[in-house]
């Protein structure tokens, strides 16, 4: 394991004298076999304790296993290693395990298809046969269809993944970025389509970058300088877009935006017009607002023209006819609308309403010289077709309830592709005729599921404060509601991210074994624009909660299950939201299940990119109202001596470089510590593996076959 210079604890280290002892829930049915008696009482690896202390104005808050954020000492890594001794050894005594991997294993194992997309003389799409680590891109051909490109030769252990793939603009010429172990940190290639050749020394360093082509002379990437320390863990804050000339050494590659120490920009980005004529070069310095320049590329050499000189909203480029320009904003419109400006007097004065911003959330797109505007009514989707002048061409008719997502192409593309699907619904793609708005089914799949055996419900709630919150609730058709269902509620609610309908193989194998799968849209998500938004960030976050915790009450008053079959999941700032409400209320529910969790709340704007959510969460530095208020729900500073958690397993990968492992590392050490009951509070550590992008299938497979037996053991469940 790969480890980062900390500070020089040892000195100030001592081990624990005492070992917890947990003993987890066991169903009390004798036909099931009981785990052997070594493994009912979990003893958990020592977890040594330091006497860091950090004050914060004024107050000391002590920080016993700062050492964890160490990821590339040996220590670390032996931790590491004894935590999944334990956890695995429990995890494979449970009955079902085995019968679930097989399950996901059968239900994986159908051929997936991605829309196909030309580019230059050939159409491309992605493939997958069924339980291929990575998804393979074909083209085809005269003779029906060939590899291109097959990311599963890039490792022998399929951890080295396909990040992003840019063509050229005549297609003569493929740019394509991999992520290896899961890392945000990119290596790009670029080769030659014709004879698939490489065509130059490998690009290094890149993190958080598209590709974006100049013609067939270069493309523009961003990234970060490479940090002191670990580069898995070590803050980056300074992101630049450079320019890379083929047939040049990077070495050479221009800075365009960036570089400037007293005006520092986390996320940096550029993108080239489709008919090569501008430049458009975004900023940031957090998750949400930017600024935004243009650069005329017939005077590469010349002035950046500002259209945006604040972070005040979010506003990007969709599109543009010569001289004037098509902008999506959230600027006096939470709900994002559609501006025209010219380049020549493109400031925010001068902007004009194409489509004026509704009541519902827009998310646009342009294909077939066409803008298809996705609006999102109480998270579903619906399509409106519009053309430049900003008239209405029609409603498109979609196949049901549920996401599309698609409509995309370049304006001389006349059949575009969309995709469909919902929660019981594996995804459809359907083409498009973009001038007469006929739809025909492109390809099915050909899935070992039935989706007609389940339905998918929406019901609104009231949170603590009175809000309204919606939530789709899907299971079995004639589902008993008698309160004895082993159910999952999922949530994530902010970064202004929306969670919209959509099949999942691992959701559908839950709902074959009975489960029901809950997901509710909590505040600090993007489902009614920004204002939902910002009512679940920084001194608003606790909405957050109380929507989760609500939509908890919910399920077991209205009878689809009990707090002894009630498990809450969530990744990332999900992992955060189940952290939290764990500590708040240990007694709602019995499984916890937090992946990648944000879960330091005091420290995680210390690590990587971690300072650019601050809009999100605001900093423990920030002041000491804003101190107090991120301490008060901190997961790893709130788990008390003496409570009786949930069941937990805590996941995540030791090479995750976006939310570092240390936060599931501390809240896990703090709960083996202090917890009380016979829950088990376990983590499952996955090696080589990131933030979940690019993860193996098998990985994946192997995780969930875990994860839910773990849930359902805990839940009193005797066998499937």
């Amino acid at each position: 394991m790969r480890i980062s210079l900390a500070l020089l604890i040892s000195i100030c280290c001592f081990f624990s004298c005492t070992k917890k002892v947990a003993t987890p829930a066991i169903p009390d049915a004798p036909e099931v076999p009981e785990i052997p008696a070594t493994t009912m009482n979990i003893q958990y690896p020592d977890t040594k304790k330091c006497d860091t202390v950090d004050t914060y104005f004024g107050m000391d808050i002590a920080d016993p296993y700062r050492w964890l954020e160490d990821d590339m000492s040996d220590e670390t890594a032996d931790w590491v290693s004894r935590q999944n001794d334990v956890t695995f050894a429990y995890l494979d005594k449970i009955p079902f395990k085995t019968s679930l991997k097989d399950r996901l294993t059968k239900l994986w194992n159908y051929e997936k298809l991605g829309s196909p997309f030309k580019e230059g003389e050939h159409t491309y799409y992605f493939k997958n046969d069924g339980l291929q680590n990575q998804y393979v891109i074909y083209r085809k051909t005269a003779d029906g269809e060939e590899v291109f490109l097959d990311p599963n030769t890039f490792s022998e252990d399929g951890t080295t993944s396909l990040g992003g793939i840019s063509f050229s603009k005549d297609g003569s010429i493929l740019a394509y970025s991999i992520s290896e172990g899961g890392s945000d940190w990119r290596k790009v290639i670029i080769m030659d389509v014709t004879n698939k050749k490489i065509l130059e020394d490998t690009i290094v360093d890149v993190k958080f970058s598209g590709l974006s082509w100049y013609g067939n002379e270069g493309f523009y990437y961003s990234s970060y300088d490479k940090p002191d320390g670990s580069e898995l863990s070590a803050k980056t804050d300074q992101h630049k877009l450079y320019y890379h000339k083929l047939g040049t050494p990077q070495s050479e590659d221009a800075i365009i935006f960036g570089g400037d120490e007293n005006n520092k920009r986390r996320y940096v980005g550029g993108e080239v017009t489709e008919d090569d004529r501008y430049l458009i070069i975004s900023a940031s310095n957090s998750t949400s607002g930017n600024e935004l320049y243009l650069r005329d590329l017939k005077n590469p050499a010349g002035e950046l023209v500002t259209l945006v000189d604040n972070f005040d909203s979010d506003t990007y480029l969709l599109d543009n006819e010569g001289p004037k320009l098509y902008l999506v904003t959230n600027l006096d419109a939470p709900n994002k609308r559609i501006v025209t400006t010219t380049a020549q007097n493109p400031t925010v004065d001068n902007w004009s309403d194409l489509i004026p911003e509704t009541g519902e959330v827009l998310s646009p797109s342009t294909g077939g010289g066409y803008i298809f505007a996705e609006y999102m009514q109480d998270a579903i989707s619906k399509i409106k077709q519009y053309d430049y002048s900003g008239s209405l061409i029609r409603d498109v008719a979609l196949p049901g309830v549920g996401s599309a997502g698609g409509f995309r192409g370049k304006k001389d593309q006349k059949t575009l592709y969309y995709s469909f699907t919902n929660y019981h619904t594996p995804g459809n793609i359907y083409s498009f005729n973009a001038d007469d708005g006929t739809s025909d089914e492109y390809w099915s799949p050909d899935i070992d599921f039935d989706g007609s055996m389940y339905e998918s419900k929406q019901v609104f709630y009231t949170s603590k404060d009175g809000t309204q919150i919606p939530m789709i609730i899907t299971h079995k058709k004639g589902l008993a509601l008698d309160g004895n269902n082993p159910t999952i509620l999922y949530g994530y609610g902010g970064f202004n991210i929306s969670l919209t309908p959509s099949f999942s193989i691992v959701r559908a194998v839950w709902m074959e074994s009975g489960g029901v799968f809950a997901v509710a849209n909590l505040r600090g998500g993007g489902e009614y624009g920004k204002d939902w938004h910002n009512q679940g960030t920084q001194m608003q976050k606790q909405n957050v909660f109380d929507d989760f915790i609500s939509a908890a009450e919910y399920l077991i008053a209205n009878n689809y299950t009990q707090s002894s079959k009630l498990g809450i999941q969530g990744g990332s700032n999900g992992g955060l939201l189940v952290g939290a409400c764990m500590t708040q209320r240990p007694d709602l529910f019995q499984v916890a299940l937090p992946a990648v969790g944000v879960l330091d709340m005091l420290r995680y704007h210390t690590f990587t990119a971690g300072a650019g959510w601050a809009y999100d969460y605001g900093t423990s530095e920030q002041s000491e109202e804003m101190f107090q208020y991120l301490k008060g729900y901190s997961p790893v500073h709130n788990v008390k001596a003496g409570v009786s958690y949930p069941a937990t397993l805590v996941t995540t990968g030791d090479h995750d470089d976006r939310v570092v492992p240390a936060h599931s590392f501390k809240f896990a050490a703090e709960l083996q510590d202090k917890h009380e009951g016979d829950n088990p509070v376990l983590i499952r550590i996955e090696t080589n593996a990131g933030h979940g992008a690019g993860t193996p299938v098998s990985k994946i497979i192997e995780q969930y076959a875990d994860i839910w037996a773990f849930a359902l053991y805990n839940m009193g469940v005797k066998n499937l």
